[in-house]
């Protein structure tokens, strides 16, 4: 579904991706791994047309097959990607229902999601939906922001530390959310720090370091791999 080959990233004069190749398949959790500053934030952004980048990022679905790099980060979104950025990027002065509706392309109609689907996957949402976003907890806002990307339809959620800093029960519900996107057909790439949940919930898992990829294979591969846990995930 996404196949990106000898990618290559970069801030100004700065070379943050060097030759990143990976892919997700359709229905697929795939989790990046790796150390702050390795390149897994940077991989996000060269894919939704945020960064500079050189390479190949080919993205097929079943209404377009072709080559993303050079198209607009709208465009990209339009074409089925969906992006969370670890920052959130809520409407603090909107309310939850009106972020929501901000998501939401076009009519909706024909989505795999409504309004009930998120509140029902995150109630707490819908007993909150006439507040105001930037008065919520921080797992709200994720919980929120989570949402109003999947309201937007994407075939491919990518999601940025979606568990930083929020509370054991709302990783757990994350976690959840994350599996029920599976079970309807949507990949996601799983931009994560915190292995207990990535190992978890995971297809493939893949370790960065130093802007490349050094590790792609299964939770259990990695598992027996101590080298690479020792020498590009444990601080």
């Amino acid at each position: 579904m996404l196949n990106v080959k000898n990618l290559h990233a970069f801030y100004g004069k700065s070379h943050v991706l060097h030759g990143v190749s990976f892919e997700v398949k359709q229905g697929e959790i795939v989790a990046l791994l790796g150390r702050n500053g390795s390149g897994r934030s940077s991989t996000a952004k060269a894919i939704m047309g945020l960064v500079d980048c050189q390479g190949s990022i080919n993205w097929k679905t079943s209404q377009f097959e072709g080559e993303i790099v050079g198209k607009k980060a709208y465009q990209i979104a339009h074409l089925g990607i969906g992006y969370v950025p670890e920052n959130r990027d809520i409407f603090p002065q909107l309310t939850v229902h009106q972020n929501l509706l901000l998501g939401q392309k076009g009519s909706g109609k024909g989505s795999r999601w409504s309004f009930n689907d998120m509140y029902a996957l995150f109630p707490r949402l819908l007993e909150r939906q006439h507040t105001e976003a930037g008065v919520l907890s921080g797992g709200e806002q994720q919980m929120l922001t989570l949402c109003r990307t999947l309201m937007g339809d994407p075939d491919l959620i990518i999601i940025d530390e979606p568990t930083e800093g929020l509370a054991p029960k709302i990783v757990e519900l994350v976690g959840q959310y994350l599996q029920t996107l599976k079970a309807k057909g949507i990949s996601v790439l799983l931009i994560e720090q915190k292995l207990t949940i990535a190992m978890a919930i995971s297809d493939r898992v893949l370790v960065m370091g130093h802007g490349s990829i050094v590790f792609d294979g299964t939770p259990d591969s990695l598992r027996a791999d101590a080298y690479v846990r020792k020498e590009w995930l444990e601080v």
